[in-house]
């Protein structure tokens, strides 16, 4: 599985350690930016990382901001993502069983470092159930195919 990975200025670090964490379990990685703590502008790497995640060459991805919002915001504005701003492993769980989230988005400030790789490795090991969600996850397609010409 091959992870984009994006951030501004306020998730450089958080980055870092979920960067160590896809080299020790085996997971391939597209870092899209930022790589320094000068101050930035977060849409300039969310959108990249989530575009990549759209077009099949990475396979889900991982947004990281201050808060988690604004990346999560930029990432949802890209059809065929579905981002999901998480600060604890139940919502990051059910948002890969219930919704097939492609992308996970979290805050540096919000959650602490080893909680976050937690909420990273529910992402990463929990499949879609399917089933009935998947009449949800196609309604979410429709309503992306009205607004998005």
């Amino acid at each position: 599985m091959k992870i984009a990975l994006a951030c501004d200025h306020g998730g450089l670090k958080l980055k870092g350690e979920v960067i160590n964490y896809l080299k020790e379990h085996g997971y391939g990685y597209e870092d899209f930016g930022t790589c320094t703590a000068e101050s930035c502008d977060y849409p300039d790497y969310a959108l990249p990382a989530a575009e990549a995640v759209a077009s099949g060459k990475c396979d889900r991805g991982i947004v990281i901001c201050s808060t988690g919002i604004g990346v999560s915001i930029v990432a949802n504005k890209v059809p065929g993502v579905r981002c999901a701003h998480c600060h604890d492993t139940y919502c990051a769980e059910f948002t890969r069983l219930h919704n097939d989230a492609n992308v996970l988005a979290m805050g540096e400030k919000v959650v602490g470092t080893g909680y976050a790789l937690k909420i990273v490795e529910k992402f990463l090991t929990t499949e879609f159930e399917g089933g009935r969600h998947q009449r949800r996850i196609d309604k979410i397609t429709a309503i992306e195919k009205k607004y998005c010409k």
